[in-house]
């Protein structure tokens, strides 16, 4: 089950279980924001990023996982994407080995982004919030 937490505005925030099912729902949620927006345009590289945090919550912690969108005015312009998790250990980049199957996911979010990086979580017992940001189009 998916909690809707705020969709109006320039804002927008779910809470969703840490089962597997939350990549494909975190992602379809997020599409569907950005359609709302109409950001389309931004539609791929941030499904893939929310997708690649998603996991990484879902491998380390247990415990709900929060996605943010917030659509940020002038002079910045940009689309602040956060996902949220109840560990408090920041993630750790790695580099992956051509054959690895994994550890790629914040080198995407890096090159695929404009700034990113880890702040404490501000729920209850701490946890961690891992954000990156997107010019938005036009």
């Amino acid at each position: 089950m998916i909690g809707v937490l705020h969709t109006e505005g320039d804002r927008a925030e779910w809470a969703f279980p840490a089962d597997p099912m939350a990549v494909r729902r975190a992602r379809a949620a997020v599409r569907a924001q950005l359609a709302a927006w109409q950001l389309e345009e931004l539609g791929d590289v941030t499904v893939l990023l929310v997708s690649e945090l998603v996991t990484n919550s879902l491998r380390y912690a247990s415990g709900p996982i929060g996605v943010r969108l917030v659509r940020v005015p002038a002079p910045r312009e940009a689309l602040l994407v956060e996902v949220s998790d109840p560990l408090p250990d920041p993630p750790l980049a790695r580099s992956a080995a051509p054959d690895d199957e994994g550890g790629r996911g914040l080198q995407l979010v890096a090159g695929a982004s404009r700034r990113w990086g880890t702040k404490p979580g501000s729920a209850p017992g701490g946890g961690k919030t891992v954000w990156f940001e997107l010019a938005l189009p036009g």
